[in-house]
């Protein structure tokens, strides 16, 4: 069987698998926490995002893997882990929730320009080239987007915002 066909159903379980997982097991759970409780373990999650880096790191990756996917996929991982953590330090205040919103919209921009540019210089067709980082895009990646869609529709469904004065008083 072809490579990039091996790639591709490696993806496509992935995201079933951790669809399942998240519609049985994650989503229950976080709707069951108040809000916004309930986007901590998501923050927590992608507070990970650092193993990107990876992908930069000689021997774990090939020195043929071009840079042009490498290093916007490494340092979009970073900055997207910043934010996450930035996001659950501000929880609960307005600022944080902006801090949430720049985290899932930029989060999710960089998995997608990630799986972009691998199409562009045919990553599928050249799985060898991501070594280690081939568990990171099939098996990782597809649990990030799933979450990132958790995300949306708490923020969606929710407010989350600094508790009202009446409520910190009481107490």
């Amino acid at each position: 069987m072809p490579s990039a066909v091996l790639f591709g159903i490696s993806v496509a379980f992935g995201l079933a698998v951790w669809g399942v997982v998240a519609w049985h097991y994650i989503w229950p759970a976080l709707r069951e926490l108040p809000s916004p409780e309930n986007l901590k373990p998501i923050l927590l999650l992608h507070g990970f995002r650092f193993l990107g880096l990876t992908f930069v790191v000689p021997g774990v990756v090939s020195p043929d893997l071009p840079a042009a996917f490498a290093q916007p996929v490494a340092y979009g991982d970073l900055i997207t882990a910043i934010l996450a953590l930035l996001a659950l330090a501000t929880l609960g205040t307005s600022m944080g929730t902006v801090v949430i919103w720049v985290f899932n919209y930029f989060g999710t921009a960089d998995l997608l320009f990630a799986f972009y540019q691998g199409s562009r210089i045919s990553l599928p067709d050249n799985q060898g080239l991501l070594g280690a980082g081939y568990f990171i895009l099939t098996a990782y990646v597809p649990l990030l987007l799933i979450t990132h869609g958790l995300a949306f529709r708490i923020l969606l469904r929710t407010k989350v915002v600094v508790p009202s004065r009446s409520k910190l008083s009481a107490g």
